[in-house]
């Protein structure tokens, strides 16, 4: 009885507010995923977070993943290559995973001049999309590597996918848009 009654809560707590918040700062009213798979995601991801920080101490802070519908987004910096190949197949071997993609840089490549043009894309691209009316900026991962942009989320329609990538592709500087665009009815939940 006391379980029901705080799902009940819960439910009527979040539908009374106008924006609810769950798990790692998703907004619930603009994430097109069930709450159910929201959190199997938050699990993967801490999960994954967990193994790697206990493998190496400093992927705790150097590595960040994101878990869409099984879907992994890793970025962050490394030292070595090895250390990258290690990491991928780290996020290969987390239960239920669907798909890697891998953003993660290998230190010592790039120069501050560089860094900063990436941090300036990354910007640009994060303030296009706020602005855009067509697009919920809040969906997507936004990171820059080398002048290329790694997007990874999960659009509403079609229609709002090709204008992310659009937005992308406007920015000045950007030698490639790499998508990793889930549209909402892909969602695996969503299938049965």
């Amino acid at each position: 009885m006391k379980k029901i009654t705080s799902i009940v809560f819960l439910l009527l707590f979040s539908s009374c507010t106008s924006v609810g918040q769950f798990g790692a700062g998703v907004d619930i009213t603009f994430d097109p995923r069930t709450i159910g798979m929201q959190i199997d995601d938050t699990i993967m991801q801490k999960n994954l977070s967990a193994r790697l920080a206990l493998s190496n101490k400093k992927y705790f802070l150097s590595i960040k993943s994101e878990v869409k519908d099984g879907n992994i987004f890793l970025s962050g910096k490394v030292d070595q290559p090895q250390e990258k190949i290690q990491i991928t197949k780290m996020a290969w071997e987390t239960k239920g995973v669907r798909s890697v993609k891998n953003a993660i840089d290998i230190k010592g490549q790039r120069n501050f001049k560089a860094s900063a043009k990436d941090i300036l894309i990354t910007s640009q691209l994060r303030t296009a999309l706020i602005l855009n009316k067509k697009t919920k900026a809040r969906n997507y991962s936004l990171e820059t590597i080398n002048k290329n942009i790694y997007i990874f989320g999960i659009a509403m329609d079609q229609d709002e996918k090709k204008e992310v990538i659009n937005e992308a592709n406007k920015i000045y500087d950007v030698e490639k848009v790499l998508p990793s665009i889930y549209l909402a009815t892909e969602l695996s939940r969503n299938k049965l």
